[in-house]
């Protein structure tokens, strides 16, 4: 029987309501940065721009059309998710599967989890990973930004946690096929896990789009930048030296803010794009456990 009591009406009206309030608090500051962005530059600096364009302008676009860095950072960005994604699942289905098992089937299980617990409470610190990064030759390559955090700890006990609530009579009956451990994590664990799969993903590619501070610190030039360390840079200080004389133009005709809210806005578009065809799986993939045997 439903609760109808007017405690239960209020709980469910306030929890609606602070949703609202955490949605707006989302939404508010990027639809302020795109009225920034197809603003023109004098309304900008006039503080006349809250959540509607003022003046309406592309110039902005057309700047960052032209700027060939901003595309090259973007293409590194892309290159990133794709490697850094692809390795973090291989080595985290791979860290999950043992780890799922129980005592009697995996001897050192208890031994290996907390290993791995043990690193998520203490790090190293930068300056060794720097040292790790420079000494094993990935300093200023591509595979800095992927290898060091191919394996997030959180993400594998999620999965290991989903795996450890699949039913154990599948796995029996393909034992008795004859099926071997990798044949049965392919085939089974897998299929029955695209739901935590996906989300598990979408963890990742937004950590590595987003990532910027190991741009700064693993590569050697400006010119090998994921986006967002570009982006940071551009945020932090502007190299007019380097502009062309085309761009020289129309950066007469355009303002700091109104480039950087267009750059920033172009930057969030593929997450926001990809996010809502992931919904599904990430809300299904969060309910870890929500099924027993």
């Amino acid at each position: 029987m439903v609760d109808r009591s007017l405690g239960r009406r209020i709980f469910l009206n306030l929890n609606g309501l602070l949703f609202i309030l955490f949605s707006l608090a989302c939404i508010i500051p990027m639809l302020h940065v795109l009225a920034i962005s197809f603003s023109k530059s004098s309304a900008v600096t006039a503080g006349e721009v809250t959540f509607w364009p003022v003046q309406f302008s592309l110039k902005s676009y057309e700047y960052i059309l032209s700027n060939s860095e901003f595309w090259t950072a973007m293409f590194v960005s892309v290159k990133r998710v794709f490697l850094g994604v692809a390795i973090s699942m291989f080595l985290t289905v791979l860290a999950a599967y043992p780890l799922s098992k129980s005592q009697a089937n995996f001897k050192h299980q208890s031994f290996f989890a907390w290993y791995f617990v043990v690193t998520m409470l203490f790090s190293g610190g930068l300056i060794p990973t720097f040292m790790i990064v420079k000494n094993t030759h990935l300093y200023g390559t591509i595979w800095s930004l992927v290898i060091p955090g191919a394996i997030s700890v959180f993400n594998v006990l999620l999965l290991s946690n989903f795996f450890r609530n699949i039913p154990k009579d599948i796995e029996e009956s393909a034992y008795m096929d004859g099926a071997g451990h990798f044949r049965i994590l392919g085939t089974l664990y897998l299929a029955l896990s695209m739901p935590i799969i996906a989300t598990l993903i979408v963890f990742s590619a937004v950590g590595h789009w987003n990532a910027w501070f190991d741009g700064l610190i693993y590569l050697k030039s400006q010119k090998d930048y994921p986006l967002q360390s570009y982006l940071q840079t551009i945020l932090v200080e502007s190299n007019s030296r380097l502009l062309t004389k085309a761009q020289a133009q129309l950066m007469n005709k355009v303002s700091n803010r109104t480039i950087q809210a267009s750059q920033v806005f172009i930057a969030s578009l593929p997450i926001l794009i990809v996010y809502p065809f992931m919904q599904k799986y990430f809300v299904s993939g969060m309910m870890v456990g929500a099924v027993k045997e």
